[in-house]
């Protein structure tokens, strides 16, 4: 029998080992963490919807199942962002206009985990519809950083972070546009993971999964979704349950042939890494780029060659931010004509923007991504993974919305601090965020590692390569910290 404290510290793959063997059962796992949430939630609000009832029926049908029926995750308890339905849970995308809504549908990502294995027993907190890297809104309010709870914990993925950070969740999902799965990985030392487009199914169509005056929910492939984790041999375990083909996603993909978790345990090491403080785009707090570079110098002693270099990612604002404009007005101009009070600032100013947009600007950009895409494919080919800060500078004050300057350079709009993660989004390769190390007033920053189109298994075997090297997965989880006086 374990004490729930001796489970809560345990990685969830341990876990599913002990599912497995029947050494344990969910049903002890979703006990464990409601005494962890009860205990710790209420100072950092990362987990405002809570469905254990829903959890524990789901959990006693899988257990009725021979042990070799139960999936990937065998019963384990997964935390779902409150951007992706769960099928008779509250979903809100933390905004009022849906405060009240009950999907009887799930989203795609959801029925993978479900399907494989996993029993979803909460709702991350996130900034509304996603946007905008600080995670608060008006139906649930702000989730603290538990490094500092004084500290924002970055978004949009910020309720996911912090759950895994502070034991209420051993496993999330997240999604990432902006950096979305990175950034809060980045200030809450967990890590986030950005797979190619089309790795995991979500968000598409289906009847009762989303409100009818929601717009289009087909596809943007700038957005995925992706796995979150303590460690990114989890990480790796969660992706795998994740993947694969859905009939209502059309860009989905299919299963790869090896799973992730293997590829982890293969330790294929990189020869060539290339590592860039700023990618030559953005400014960078001087103590994050410090601490980034003598991680990157981790894999020296792993035996590669770490280079200073970069792509060309000089356009990448243009390309950027008009598509995320374009993005935001698809999916959300019905909501401004009928609904703009209800709408956050930044939500209208993404959706004003577009308005702006000539079909001349739209060929422009995308002949501009086109080019971007192929020099980022050529770096590639020189370089096994390129290494940069994931966020550039460390936790901020809750009250900012958003990062307004750094340095000297003021910030032309809400999401352009996060350059630094964008500019990997654009390629459309996959990246995540695993601890670098802490600054010293004790809090957290991440290490952004890039691979190849579709490198998903290499890079998770270099990262958790890392990982061990660093020995800085074992700072979570953790209790809450107040503000040092």
């Amino acid at each position: 029998m374990f004490e729930s404290d001796e489970l809560i510290a345990k990685s969830a793959t341990e876990l599913v080992a002990e599912l497995r063997t029947q050494a344990l059962s969910p049903l002890e796992l979703l006990d464990a963490l409601e005494q962890r949430i009860k205990a710790v939630d209420e100072q950092v609000n990362a987990l405002p919807t809570r469905c254990f009832d829903r959890a524990r029926t789901h959990a006693e049908t899988l257990m009725h199942k021979p042990v070799a029926e139960r999936g990937l995750l065998a019963g384990m308890p997964v935390a779902i962002k409150d951007l992706e339905p769960v099928s008779n849970v509250r979903c809100t995308w933390g905004s009022p206009i849906y405060a009240d809504f009950v999907p009887s549908a799930s989203d795609c990502l959801v029925e993978q985990v479900e399907h494989n294995g996993g029993v979803v027993y909460a709702k991350t907190n996130t900034p509304e519809f996603g946007a905008g890297a600080n995670t608060f809104n008006e139906v649930f309010g702000a989730t603290r950083n538990p490094w500092d709870t004084s500290k924002s914990c970055a978004g949009s993925s910020g309720g996911s972070a912090v759950a895994l950070a502070t034991g209420t969740a051993w496993l999330a999902s997240g999604s990432d546009l902006g950096g979305s799965l990175r950034n809060p990985a980045s200030f809450c030392s967990i890590v986030g993971f950005r797979p190619s487009a089309g790795r995991v199914a979500q968000g598409a169509a289906r009847d009762g999964a989303y409100p009818s005056n929601m717009g289009s929910m087909m596809n943007d492939p700038f957005s995925v979704a992706g796995p979150m984790a303590r460690n990114v041999p989890d990480v790796a375990l969660l992706l795998d349950a994740m993947v694969g083909e859905h009939p209502k996603d059309v860009i989905s993909l299919p299963r790869e042939s090896g799973s992730y978790v293997d590829a982890v345990a293969e330790q294929r090491t990189p020869k060539r890494v290339a590592f860039s403080a700023d990618f030559g785009i953005t400014p960078v707090d001087p103590e994050v780029a410090s601490i980034c570079e003598q991680a990157a110098r981790r894999f020296e002693a792993l035996g590669c060659d770490v280079e200073q270099c970069h792509p060309d990612f000089s356009d990448v604002q243009d390309i950027f931010q008009t598509n995320r404009a374009i993005s935001f007005y698809v999916g959300k101009k019905a909501l401004l004509a009928t609904q703009r009070e209800l709408l956050k600032p930044e939500v209208v100013w993404n959706i004003e923007k577009a308005g702006e947009i000539t079909m001349d600007d739209l060929a422009r950009v995308e002949l501009a991504r086109a080019a971007y895409v192929n020099r980022a494919m050529k770096f590639f080919d020189d370089f096994d993974l390129l290494l940069s800060p994931a966020t550039i500078v460390p936790p901020y004050p809750i009250e900012q919305r958003f990062v307004e300057s750094c340095g000297d350079h003021e910030f032309s709009n809400y999401i352009e601090w996060c350059s630094i993660a964008y500019a990997i989004t654009v390629t459309g390769f996959p990246a995540l965020s695993v601890p670098a190390g802490f600054t010293e007033s004790g809090l957290p920053v991440g290490l952004q590692i890039v691979a190849g189109p579709r490198r998903e298994a290499d890079l998770l075997s270099a990262a958790a390569l890392y990982e061990a090297e660093s020995g800085l997965a074992a700072c979570v989880p953790m209790d809450p910290r107040a503000a040092p006086v």
